[in-house]
């Protein structure tokens, strides 16, 4: 704890109090933890972890301190005691960071009845009970309960304790709101009656999005300014859940929130490992350099809502510490101050140890890498967040992919499509970014022009950003590829056919045609673009003697050229993004491979070579750079928890040295020892041993 302690120093509340808050404990406290919880266990779970900083349950359904604000429901449990308090000071005598958590998404029959309009309407006008308990009822996020009611307690609780923000959980509302008042001041603002159900063709549905997003970002600005007037340097830090803060104005959030956290507490279903550290890309897609926090959970994230379990120990670190890989801040939870089950302590001890060890060396550093995604942004807004994840599948095949090419990547937001974004990468990957506006284009275009490479899939740019289908690609010169028709599917039993010798379609031998998309488009090549794969004309499926094709290959599959500016660029007219996720076929993952390293142009700046499976992260600065190698290999990797890690055998890293400079010193930061190396051609060869889970080799240049 006194490393804490001294990297604490410095920022103790400061306006930069955030920089050193990067291993946090989050107790949620419940209604009776007054009288059964030991502040003692947690006093030293703080030390055990290392953990710098807290976040620690404070008001808004309930109160842990004795609370004047009208109507803030306090715990019948408190008494004459003050929790919350109480472990703010202890937390202040470890010389730990403090934010108080306040969670405004439902109150009780006493506010309800007093303020009605407090409560949320559902479609048909009867009030909104709790969905999991029906005894309080949900509140109108969009409403006074958020803008009167909720700033009064959060100004009591900065007034009263020595802390350094507050953090809302459930904050941004439960889907349309049908209030008089909010259909008043919707229509107002939009002449739209309030959509009675998510569809992104109904302008009423893509207004309320606008107006939603304008609400929660005033609001934003609202509890920051309140908060600020009190302690200056303290802020109001949203709870992001897993977004990309496409719901947000970002100038909002750029003067008011510091730093990011991201809700996504562990994997659920088929979620693969490296999701973690994608919270971090999704973040700095748009904020390339500000801190974000990873919240996982000690339990497990299903639909059946096992608060108070706790998982694997193996699962608790494979989800902090890819997070650690992709320098996102750790941040573990525990619903409920009493603990029945103690397997997790030190599971995230030992993940807390880790993610120590490696901040020294990936804190001086920034992201980098000559690979970016495009994050659709202005193409998931249109979705409803709970049928978002059916529109990502494009992105998470492409980002799986990726992972298993072994080439380190960024994100980068369509929202900042800036020269300087752009221009930090050698190629943009666009693998289903169907809405884009007429700027968005024009900045993608003059992004080639300038050298740059890109590939895109699907129906990318074939969209306004209003959701509005175009008569031609809005990228189509950039592509080479003119539309004809489509999309067309779902396609059963299709393929597509190998032609010609072109690299994209390499590394196939023996086969004359494989798999093909399952959603297609027709599109034509233009100028000097080739086609290195065809359409297979569609065949039955059934009966089986009738599964042969009756037509010779014909139409672009792939349509591929280079640019004449420097670049080159990949277009595939089907949906290989999203097929590849659902079915993780080999052959779809070495096509999308074999694009990326054709467009690239070049041997990519940092290879790895060995068995496993490996989350890549690069950084650096002037001094050297630091790559960070994570194993996601385990017996459990598409479906989680998992029961226990495969260790790495030797992996060999082969890495472009910057021209004008030498090897000085390879270092590999969680073994703390150096690593052997070799210099041919203007690479540095090192070999990096056994990883057990999370290996980060420093190499600094002279």
């Amino acid at each position: 704890m006194l490393d804490a302690r001294r990297q604490n120093t410095d920022t103790l509340r400061t306006p930069d109090w955030f920089k050193t808050a990067t291993r946090w404990t989050q107790l949620t406290f419940v209604e009776d933890d007054p009288e059964k919880y030991d502040p003692a266990f947690w006093v030293d779970v703080f030390k055990r972890t290392k953990s710098n900083a807290v976040c620690l349950s404070a008001g808004g359904y309930i109160a842990y301190y004795p609370s004047e604000v009208p109507y803030h429901y306090v715990s019948k449990y408190l008494g004459d005691k003050d929790i919350f308090g109480a472990l703010v000071d202890a937390a202040r005598k470890l010389d730990m960071h403090v934010m108080a958590r306040v969670d405004p998404h439902a109150i009780h029959d006493d506010a309800a009845k007093a303020h009605p309009e407090w409560v949320m309407i559902n479609a048909d006008g009867t009030p909104r009970r709790h969905w999991a308990y029906p005894d309080v009822w949900v509140t109108n996020a969009y409403g006074d309960y958020n803008t009167v009611f909720m700033p009064e307690v959060v100004k009591e609780i900065v007034r009263k304790y020595d802390i350094d923000a507050v953090f809302a959980n459930r904050w941004q509302g439960h889907g349309v709101d049908y209030s008089e008042d909010s259909a008043r001041r919707f229509k107002d603002m939009f002449g739209h009656a309030l959509p009675k159900k998510p569809d992104a063709d109904d302008p009423a549905w893509q207004a309320w999005v606008q107006w939603r997003r304008r609400v929660l970002t005033d609001m934003i600005a609202q509890w920051d300014d309140s908060v600020k007037a009190i302690r200056p340097h303290a802020s109001f830090i949203p709870n992001m859940g897993g977004t990309s803060l496409m719901e947000f104005d970002l100038s909002v959030i750029a003067k008011h929130c510091p730093f990011l956290v991201v809700d996504h507490q562990g994997r659920k279903g088929l979620e693969l490992g490296w999701s973690a550290g994608r919270n971090g890309k999704r973040i700095r897609a748009t904020f390339p350099d500000r801190p974000v926090v990873l919240i996982t959970s000690i339990g497990p994230e299903e639909e059946y809502r096992w608060k108070d379990a706790v998982t694997s120990g193996e699962e608790m670190q494979l989800w902090i510490n890819d997070g650690t890989a992709h320098g996102l801040y750790a941040w573990f939870t525990k619903f409920n101050g009493v603990v029945p089950d103690k397997r997790w302590v030190e599971p995230v001890a030992d993940a807390f140890a880790l993610q120590a060890a490696v901040e020294p060396v990936l804190e001086s550093m920034q992201p980098t890498a000559e690979i970016a995604v495009i994050d659709p942004s202005t193409t998931l807004r249109h979705w409803a967040p709970e049928e978002r994840h059916s529109a990502e599948k494009h992105d998470l095949g492409f980002y799986h992919a990726l992972i298993e090419a072994r080439l380190p990547f960024e994100l980068v937001s369509d929202q900042v499509l800036t020269k300087e974004n752009l221009d930090r990468f050698k190629l943009v990957i666009l693998a289903n970014a169907s809405c884009l506006s007429d700027a968005q284009n024009a900045a993608i275009h003059a992004y080639v022009e300038r050298g740059g490479s890109v590939i895109a899939s699907y129906e990318t740019s074939l969209r306004d950003e209003f959701g509005k289908k175009r008569a031609e690609f809005g990228l189509s010169g950039v592509l080479g590829a003119k539309f004809v028709s489509g999309p067309r599917g779902i396609v059963k039993n299709t393929y597509v056919a190998l032609s010609g010798d072109h690299p994209i379609n390499q590394g196939y031998d023996g086969a004359e045609r494989i798999m093909g998309g399952t959603r297609l488009i027709h599109a034509d090549p233009i100028g000097n673009a080739t086609t290195p794969f065809l359409y297979v004309p569609d065949f039955p499926d059934l009966p089986m003697e009738e599964v042969y094709p009756r037509k010779a290959p014909e139409g672009a599959a792939v349509i591929a050229r280079e640019t004449g500016k420097g670049g080159r660029t990949v277009y595939i007219p089907w949906n290989i993004g999203e097929i590849f996720w659902e079915v993780f076929a080999v052959d779809h993952g070495k096509l999308i491979s074999n694009a990326v390293r054709w467009a690239l142009g070049k041997t990519p700046r940092v290879t790895v070579e060995g068995p496993g499976v490996v989350d890549i992260a690069l950084r650096e600065n002037a001094e050297g750079i630091a790559l960070s190698l994570f194993n996601l290999t385990n017996p459990m990797m598409m479906k989680g928890p998992i029961r226990e890690n495969y260790p790495l055998a030797t992996q060999t890293v082969s890495v472009e040295i910057p021209q004008g400079k030498s090897l000085a010193k390879a270092w590999l930061v969680v073994t703390d020892r150096a690593a052997t190396f070799s210099v041919k051609d203007g690479r540095a060869q090192v070999e990096v041993p056994d990883i057990e889970r999370l290996e980060v080799l420093h190499l600094t240049w002279k």
